[in-house]
C-alpha cells in the first residue's frame, strides 16, 4: 500500500480508502472484504448517517475483530435531518453507538451543495458545535463532501479553517462541479482532499463503450479500465485518499494490486490515452448520472439511477445490452412494474440530486427510448405468461 500525508495531522493515509457506500448484501462478504483491506493496509473507511446499514455493519466489523484502532473512521453528518442545534448531537449519538466508537477521525458535513447551505450550517451554530466535540476528543479532523460550483467551494474553504474535504473527481471531466480548481485550491490551503465517483459510480470500470476499452487494451492489455481511472487520480499529488466502493473482496483484491503496481507517476504517452477515450466518452454518454442514489425512494418505485445506467449503455454498447437492464431495472415483467413513464413530475428526486440533473425531462427520454410499442407490447405478453 502507498501512503499519502496529511499535512494537518501528519496522519498516513492509504492512497486507496473504501467507500461504504454500496457493501455487498451478504455481511459475510462485507467482513471479508473489510479485512482483506485492513490486511492489505487500507487504512481510511468512509461512511455516513444516510448510507442504509453502513455504519452498524463497519462497526460491528471492527468491533467483532477489534480493528477499530487500526483505521481512521470517517462519517458524515446529514445536513437534510439537521433542524436545530440539539440534532447535531443527537445524530452524532446515534453514529458513535453504530459504529461502537467514541470519537470520530474524519467528520464530514455531508453533501454540501453551495455556500448558502453552509451559511445553513452556521446559522444553526455548527462551528460552536464542533469546536465543543474537538474539545471533548469526539472529532480529530472536520471537513466537507461537497457537489456544487467551482466558485462556491473556493468561498467555503476560504471561510472556516478546515481541515480535509471531498470531492467527486475522475478522468471523465476533470471542471466538474470544483473540479481541478477546487482540488488545487484545496491542496493549496494545505487541505487534504479525499476523491468520491473516481469510476463514476462503475460506469469507468465496467460500462466504457468497447472503443474506449480498446484505446486503453491498445497500450497495456493487462491493465483494467478501473486501474487506469485510479491511476489518473494517483497520478496528481494533490489527491490524498482515492475512496472506491468495493463491492467484494475479489474486487478489493484487484484495486490493492493496482495501487501496488503505481510506482511512477503516468508518462506523456498514457496521457494522451486518457484524452481519446474522453473523446469516446463524449460520443456515448447522455445522461451524466454517477448511480449515487440520492434522488431515491421514489414515491412511485422508479429506480432512477438504473433507468439512466440501462439507458447510457445502450449507447455505448448497444441497444439490447441496455434493454435488458432496463427490463432488470423497472422489474418490467413482474406484475407489479416500475416503469418512469409512471413518474408524476412531483420534483422530489431533483431536489436531492447533487448533479444537478433534469430527472424528469431525462425520464421522458428514457421512456421513449425504452417503451416503443412493440417493445411495451412484448413486456405486456412476458407479464402475463409469469402471472399464470
Amino acid at each position: 500500500m502507498q501512503y499519502r500525508i496529511d499535512k494537518v495531522t501528519g496522519n498516513q493515509l492509504s492512497a486507496l480508502g473504501l467507500g461504504c457506500m454500496r457493501f455487498p448484501r451478504d455481511k459475510a462478504e462485507t467482513e471479508r472484504m473489510i479485512l482483506a483491506a485492513i490486511e492489505g493496509g487500507v487504512n481510511f473507511f468512509d461512511t455516513a448517517y444516510i448510507y442504509p446499514n453502513s455504519e452498524k455493519t463497519l462497526g460491528d466489523i471492527l468491533a467483532k475483530h477489534d480493528k477499530r484502532k487500526d483505521i481512521f473512521l470517517a462519517t458524515k453528518l446529514p445536513f437534510g435531518k439537521c433542524r436545530s442545534y440539539a440534532d447535531f448531537d443527537r445524530l452524532f449519538n446515534v453514529q458513535l453507538e453504530r459504529l461502537q466508537t467514541d470519537y470520530i477521525d474524519y467528520y464530514f458535513l455531508h453533501n454540501v451543495s453551495g455556500f448558502a447551505q453552509w451559511e445553513q450550517y452556521k446559522a444553526l451554530g455548527i462551528e460552536k458545535w464542533i469546536l465543543e466535540k474537538k474539545a471533548q476528543g469526539q472529532i480529530k479532523q472536520i471537513g466537507f463532501s461537497y457537489h456544487g460550483s467551482a466558485a462556491d467551494f473556493i468561498r467555503i474553504i476560504d471561510d472556516y479553517a478546515w481541515e480535509f474535504c471531498m470531492i467527486q473527481y475522475n478522468y471523465s471531466d476533470e471542471n466538474y462541479q470544483a473540479g481541478k480548481t477546487g482540488l488545487k485550491a484545496a491542496a493549496a490551503k494545505g487541505i487534504s482532499v479525499m476523491i468520491m465517483e473516481p469510476l463514476l459510480g462503475g460506469r469507468l470500470a465496467t460500462g466504457l463503450p468497447k472503443q474506449a476499452v480498446s484505446l486503453f487494451a491498445k497500450y497495456d492489455a493487462k491493465r483494467e479500465p478501473a486501474e487506469w481511472a485510479f491511476r489518473w487520480l494517483w497520478h496528481q499529488e494533490e489527491v490524498t485518499v482515492v475512496l472506491s466502493g468495493m463491492k467484494s473482496e475479489q474486487i478489493m483484491r484487484s484495486n490493492l494490486a493496482a495501487v501496488d503496481r503505481f510506482t511512477t507517476p503516468l508518462v506523456a504517452e498514457e496521457l494522451a490515452v486518457y484524452d481519446e477515450v474522453i473523446e469516446e466518452l463524449k460520443k456515448t454518454y447522455k445522461i451524466n448520472c454517477t448511480g449515487c442514489n440520492y434522488c431515491l425512494p421514489c414515491p412511485k418505485g422508479i429506480n432512477i439511477p438504473s433507468c439512466f445506467a440501462a439507458y447510457n449503455s445502450s449507447f455505448s454498447q448497444d441497444y439490447f445490452t441496455g434493454l435488458k437492464l432496463y427490463v432488470l431495472s423497472t422489474a418490467a415483467v413482474s406484475a407489479d412494474p416500475y416503469f418512469p413513464s409512471s413518474c408524476t413530475e412531483c420534483g422530489l428526486c431533483e431536489r436531492h440530486c447533487p448533479q444537478d440533473i433534469p430527472i424528469r425531462e431525462d425520464l421522458k427520454v428514457v421512456t421513449k427510448r425504452f417503451e416503443k410499442l412493440p417493445i411495451k407490447a412484448g413486456l405486456s405478453a412476458a407479464r402475463k405468461i409469469m402471472s399464470k
